[in-house]
């Protein structure tokens, strides 16, 4: 059985999918935030099977009580959605990092997407890291091919690099051996923040219609971004500890240099004993 069911029909000139999941890669709710802005009020395209992807006991479905009385239930969903941006036709797929099946999954979205003509596939994320939230976010790529990302990102890191993988990742590998480009936007978010960071989601928003050719819609990630920062620097200012972290982290942004792995790691761990192991950042 198809692990998706096709709800509409529709024309589309080439698509680009957009895909984002939370969890693992998807910091600060960077890149759902931005890709659930581009799906609102979008034509629902696909709708995944939940009862077989997810684990309702660790992602369990929201209950709404009114006046004693149960009236709703919301459950984990990933769906495929319509959205036409200038003359670019999108197809945002988006929603809860499945639990289950995920070699299945790819299968499924490859055999989708080529039903839809798809031509390309952008993955988008957003990871913690060792970066200021006083400067630019800077965005990591990720691509199948040379000569096909944003021209003002460059593909890296450069090297090795091993890491726990993510669905969207296998999904990513599946569309590329089928032949279609992709390429990955992944926004890098100041580790010591907790909570939204519309900062990020605003940055790959523009390096995405940077890809695209096209100016993507922002909502109100400015203004958010925006009470974002004030309340990070007041927080910052209140504690020589964090002050003196975020300082040198602006330092070496500002020195384009980079620690290496084993330093970072005693920053960040210093940076943690020193606020006495505190969880959850700056902000919730």
């Amino acid at each position: 059985m198809s692990l998706y069911r096709l709800d509409e029909p529709i024309a589309l000139d080439k698509p680009t999918v957009l895909a984002a999941f939370d969890g693992w890669i998807d910091a600060g709710a960077a890149a759902t935030t931005a890709t659930g802005l581009l799906a609102t009020g979008g034509t629902l395209v696909a709708t995944f099977d939940g009862d077989v992807l997810f684990d309702y006991r660790a992602r369990r479905p929201t209950l709404q009580i009114v006046d004693g009385r149960l009236t709703e239930l919301t459950w984990p969903s990933l769906t495929l959605r319509h959205a036409r941006v200038a003359e670019r036709d999108l197809l945002v797929f988006t929603g809860a990092e499945p639990d289950f099946r995920w070699q299945e999954l790819a299968e499924s979205v490859v055999e989708l997407i080529k039903r839809l003509g798809v031509a390309e596939w952008i993955s988008v994320g957003a990871i913690p890291a060792a970066v200021p939230h006083t400067r630019d976010v800077p965005i990591m790529a990720t691509a199948s091919e040379a000569g096909v990302l944003a021209t003002d990102v460059q593909r890296g890191p450069m090297g090795i690099m091993r890491v726990p993988s993510a669905a969207l990742s296998v999904i990513d590998m599946a569309v590329a051996a089928a032949g279609i480009p992709t390429v990955g936007y992944y926004g890098q978010i100041p580790h010591y923040v907790s909570g939204p960071y519309p900062a990020a989601s605003l940055e790959l928003l523009r390096v995405i219609g940077s890809h695209l050719g096209v100016e993507l819609p922002t909502g109100l990630l400015t203004a958010e971004a925006r009470q974002v920062r004030t309340r990070l620097q007041a927080a910052v200012q209140a504690d020589e500890t964090t002050r003196d972290y975020v300082e040198r982290l602006e330092s070496m942004v500002d020195e384009s240099r980079l620690p290496s792995g084993d330093d970072l790691i005693s920053d960040i761990e210093r940076f943690l004993r020193q606020r006495g192991g505190t969880e959850g950042g700056l902000l919730n």
